[in-house]
Order: structure tokens, then sequence, then C-alpha cells
């Protein structure tokens, strides 16, 4: 009765250089033997009174081609095609979730994705338990690259991992467990969210929705919220194809009120520890090299809180994965706002808190894409340079590459002579670049309020001044949700956006 999980199908990718771990489920004290046909490697160990085994084959080299066996009692099963490179988890929402197919140039990049040493195994998109649960998961595999299968893979990601491949001269394997829409609360075990007085919100949100309610109440819900926002969707799409310069107001209008993201429930793929239930657990833990993570927009309401939450998730995430130390690379939210939306600048603090992380969690990249965003539209679709930044943020972490390749500039400290505030960066040795007329950076004086300031790079620093600021006392670099970008490293890739001073009121 001994089973693989889902995760494991011919045409995998084994991470190199590590011990790999083999798992699934069986009968309590069935013996179960993996082997590795070309190798003579192999392992043994007996399924736990909780169903589950795991064991792990030894460490081996990059660039085999491998057939894998596991055998139960009465139980066979055999993987060709299995291959030893280099294993990134790319986690997030919908921006890490955007398909290939759909990004700019996409199509004609499918068209020669079949050269690419890729390949890709994207965790099912079910994200409720029910009968058919276990079967749909089962219709999944890993895919080798090619027009017909790399449509649906995350861009972000196929870019990195094909940019990775060539450098690196292996195969590398993608597992895409994302869903757009999603919390980084959903990624993480409701445990984990209990021990912070500051992330219970999250949980209180739910059980307040929740209470009262039977689980056969809460099916209903949410079914009936899917067949109306199906029927919703369909009429929206028309709309837009009818009317292509239409205003949201007036799409609310035509079709009728937009009830996403539906009821909040025991179905709803929002809910606080959902996607970490139905999703991640379900590649836990297959051995990788790190995780490639896009997300924070859909905590921008808790700016405040995102830190810790995203620490919290961090670790959680190496635990389950069994290294903690394990490489983790965050993408900082590009410019965004809606049209006609008042900039509360809660974009402004996610990309704080997630430098934050970057700067005070080990073994952990960053990727500055402040210039990759587009005005009213929450999902960019030029993936490719995302893409080949993380790839460079990889390199740089991982792989020995040249970390001025990965970084635009870092802000690192200021000094003030007289009316004169002056920046300083890190990766500022080959230079700094002004765009256009410098825009996007303001002074205050103390408890003044901040004025739009004039930059004029001196050296491998930047000076600024402002009209009506005598003794400038505090600055800060591309602090809206859409932000004016001028200031960028001789690589090309821009400043990340900071402020000198973190006040209470980040609205000032």
């Amino acid at each position: 009765m001994a089973l693989t999980a889902a995760v494991f199908s011919s045409h995998m990718v084994l991470q190199r250089s590590k011990r790999a771990a083999v798992f699934g489920t069986g009968r309590v004290g069935e013996a179960v033997r993996v082997r590795l046909l070309e190798t003579g490697a192999e392992a043994q160990c007996t399924v736990k009174p909780d169903g589950t085994w795991k064991t792990y084959l030894p460490a081996m080299k990059g660039g085999l081609s491998l057939t894998m066996t596991v055998e139960g009692d009465g139980t066979y099963e055999e993987f060709t095609d299995v291959v030893t490179g280099e294993v990134w988890l790319a986690g997030g929402q919908s921006n890490m979730e955007f398909f290939l197919v759909n990004s700019k140039n996409g199509s004609e990049e499918l068209k020669s994705s079949g050269g690419a040493n890729v390949r890709c195994y994207n965790v099912y998109r079910n994200t409720f338990k029910d009968e058919n649960y276990e079967s749909a998961e089962r219709t999944n595999n890993w895919k080798c690259a090619s027009e017909e299968n790399s449509g649906e893979w995350s861009a972000v990601a196929y870019y990195a991992a094909k940019a990775l491949s060539e450098k690196l001269g292996v195969t590398v394997g993608i597992i895409g467990c994302n869903l757009g829409g999603t919390s980084a609360s959903c990624w993480m075990p409701r445990a984990d969210l209990e021990e912070y007085a500051s992330l219970r919100p999250y949980l209180d949100d739910y059980d307040n929705a929740v209470k009262g309610k039977t689980i056969e109440e809460m099916i209903r819900e949410y079914d009936e919220y899917v067949e109306y926002h199906t029927a919703w969707e369909k009429r929206m799409q028309k709309c837009y194809q009818e009317i292509p310069d239409v205003k949201w107001a007036e799409v609310l209008e035509i079709c009728g009120e937009n009830r996403y993201p539906g009821p909040m429930n025991i179905k709803s793929p929002f809910r606080p520890a959902g996607t970490y239930e139905t999703m991640l657990q379900r590649v836990m833990p297959y051995t990788i090299r790190g995780f490639w993570y896009y997300q924070g927009e859909n905590d921008d309401m808790r700016p405040e809180t995102y830190y810790t939450l995203l620490t919290a998730m961090i670790k959680r995430w190496r635990h389950d994965f069994e290294d903690d130390t394990m490489p983790f690379i965050l993408h900082q939210l590009p410019a965004f706002c809606y049209e006609d939306a008042v900039d509360a600048k809660n974009w402004c603090r996610i990309r704080e808190a997630q430098m934050d992380v970057y700067r005070t969690v080990k073994n952990t990249g960053i990727n500055v894409i402040l210039d990759c965003g587009e005005f009213a539209n929450i999902h960019p679709t030029d993936k490719k340079p995302v893409g080949e930044r993380l790839a460079a943020q990889t390199e740089a972490l991982v792989y020995g590459g040249c970390e001025k390749d990965a970084f635009g500039l870092l802000y690192r400290d200021f000094s003030v002579n007289g009316n004169e505030l002056t920046l300083y960066f890190d990766y500022g040795e080959d230079g700094i670049e002004l765009r256009g007329e410098g825009a996007g950076f303001e002074i205050a004086e103390e408890n003044g309020e901040y004025m739009p300031a004039k930059a004029e790079i001196s050296g491998n620093a930047v000076k600024l001044t402002a009209d009506g600021i005598k003794k400038p006392a505090r600055a800060r670099y591309a602090w809206k949700n859409y932000p004016e970008i001028s200031l960028f490293g001789r690589n090309g890739i821009p400043a990340a956006p900071f402020r000198t001073f973190k006040e209470e009121d980040y609205n000032l």
C-alpha cells in the first residue's frame, strides 16, 4: 500500500549535493524501499503509526539522469527521467503565480522554451479537502519546459530558473506553490499566528466570520458565491471587450456588485492557514535549495505587522523543509496604485518591512523591482526583468555571484551640513545615476513636514536641498505607493525606497 507523495513523478528534479527526502503514505508497519537504479543507492524505512513514511537518499552530484523505484508490500512505483540539479520553491500570491503565457512576450518565449533546461511541478491549486482532493492532486506531475507544458508556469520563476540553468550548467526545477489573493497568514499554521499578539487580528477576523455557522452552511455559502462570481466575471470580461476604456465604477454599474473575495469561511482559499494545509504541506519536506517569494499585496491593510508576519513565516518554512538557514529571497513590491486612489502609503510600509527582513534575517535576499510596476495594474505583465534580477540575487546569495550585479543602491546613512542633507549608499561604488529631474526625494526639518527636494550627485552620494528647509533632519525617497523613480545604480537596478527616520505617523 506504500505510495509516494504526489510531488514525486517521472521527470522530477532532485536537489544535488543534499540528501534527498522521499516520503509518502502507507500501511502502519509496512516496509518501504527506495532505489536509484543507475547508482545503486537505496534507502529503507517503515510506515509510522500515523500512516506516513520518510527516508533519505544520499547526496548526489548534479547532472545525473536516473530511474527511481519505490517498493512497498505488494506495491511498486517507477519514475523515469529523474535528474539531479537545483530546486527552488516559488511561493507567494498572484504576481508569482502570473502565468508565462500571459506575460509580456510570453507567447514568443514559449515557442523557444523547449531549449530551456528547466522543469516544473505546480502544486495543485485545490484549497479545500473535498472527496476529489487527493485524486485531483494525482493528476499533477513534473513537466519539462516546452511550448505545450510551460504556459501556466510562473513567469517570474521560469525566467529566473532559465537564467540560472544557463549559468550553472544544470537543470533547475521549480516547485510552484502560490495562489493569487493570499496573505502570508494563509501560508503558515494557525498555531504560529496564535504565538504573536500582533497577528491575532488575522485569526479574529476569521473566527468572527464563521462564528455560529455549521460546516454545511459555510460550504453552501461559498458555493453560492462561486456561482455568482463566475457569472459576474463573464459579464465583466464582456464589458471590457465592448468598452476597453471603461472605468471601474462604470463596470460595477453595468455588471452589478463585485463580491470578491467571497465569504471568509472554511472553504475560502484566503482563510488563515488555508493554503499552508492544502498546498504547502503537500510538498513538505521535498529537498530544495531555497525559496523564492513574491507576496505582500494582500497584507497591505496591516503593514505595521508585516515584518512579524513574514519573519514568522520564514522561520516556519525553513523548519518544515528541514533547514533553519535555507536561502529565502524576497521580492520588494513594485510601484502601484489604483486610479483615483488615495495614497495611504501602505505599500511603502510593506516595502520597508521587506527590506527590514532582508537586513535582519540571515541568509535572505531581496529583489528590488520598484520600476517593474504598472499604474492601475496590480499585475504588471513584464516579468522577464523581475525573473532575471531574481536570478542575479540567487547567484549572489547562493552560488558565489557578484553582489554588485544583484543590487542597485541600498540606503546606508546620512549627514547634515547647514541646509544640505547628504545620503550614502551601499553598492554605489561603481557610480550613481539620476534619471530625469531627479524627482522622488523629500526632506524635512525636525518635527516639520516633508518638502520636495532637489537632488544632486556628489561622488557616490546624493546631496539634497529644498526651498524653505534650513536645517534638514530627515529624508525619504520614493515614499509613495506609486512613486517617481529616478535613482539607479550603474547596473540599471533602481535604488530601494527608504526613509531615514521611521515616524510613528508614516503619513507625515
